[in-house]
């Protein structure tokens, strides 16, 4: 299994870590997990819409030494 990759959005405002996330995952192999640090409060329900959406997995978020921290995996093909 491939190791995480990071995308950090801290600073950037809805809908950036939004769309930055979907750019990342589009790179990603099935499967592949994306953690995204990000700041703007918006981004916990971006995120969580966002998984709904796509297809994409929400597995976790939470808060974390004064970020907000969200683990995707992308959805599989198909």
């Amino acid at each position: 299994m491939e190791e995480p990759v990071t995308l950090d959005v801290r600073g950037l405002h809805c809908p950036l870590p939004v769309l930055k996330a979907n750019k990342a995952l589009r790179g990603m192999k099935p499967g592949g997990e994306l953690v995204v640090l990000a700041t703007d409060p918006a981004a916990v329900k971006d995120f969580h819409a966002f998984a709904g959406e796509t297809g994409h997995e929400l597995l976790a978020w939470g808060e974390e030494e004064g970020h907000l921290r969200f683990v995707l995996r992308r959805k599989s093909e198909g």
